[in-house]
């Protein structure tokens, strides 16, 4: 989790205004969050840090590629990413709710930490089913394996001839 440090930003010697900061996310960014569904990457993140007398406004902008495998032929393939996200932080003593939109800075608070924000926005970016050939380069699905698993796959004449003991259940209704 040390390297993770590096994602974050000091904002209390920051003047008032916008400051961008600019951070490359790789396969090691991805291999210190255990579980993770990415395990290869290069992407960059650009990090726009509006400071505002009562709140931070941190615009992200993450392009690149991300390693999937495809849900229908199994290869692998590059994902493109292109992801924009806002996020709120206010500064305020008092205790406030879990709150998804906007996240609470103390007095005490010296720096606001971006890598679960930016591991949270790639993650969700996934398409919820990979598909190598929707990806607009001209690439189709690995042909040979599609076959395979045709072939693998329970055709009709299979079905149609059901075990007789499932045969002698079925009359016990």
């Amino acid at each position: 989790m040390k390297s993770l440090k590096t994602y974050s930003i000091p904002f209390t010697g920051l003047k008032l205004g916008k400051h961008y900061f600019e951070y490359e996310i790789n396969d090691a960014f991805f291999a210190e969050f255990d579980y993770s569904l990415v395990k290869k990457a290069n992407l960059v993140c650009k990090v726009e840090l509006d400071k505002q007398e009562t709140m931070l406004i941190l615009n992200f902008d993450i392009t690149g590629t991300v390693g999937a495998t495809c849900d229908k032929c199994l290869a692998d393939y590059l994902q493109p990413m292109d992801i924009h996200e806002q996020q709120i932080a206010r500064f305020t003593d008092e205790e406030m709710g879990e709150d998804d939109e906007i996240i609470t800075l103390g007095k005490n608070d010296h720096e606001i930490a971006l890598a679960g924000l930016i591991y949270e926005y790639v993650n969700v970016a996934l398409p919820f089913i990979a598909n190598c050939s929707n990806q607009g380069d001209g690439k189709q699905c690995d042909e040979e394996m599609l076959q395979n698993l045709d072939k693998l796959a329970a055709n009709d004449e299979q079905t149609e001839r059901i075990d007789p003991r499932w045969e002698a259940l079925k009359k016990l209704k």
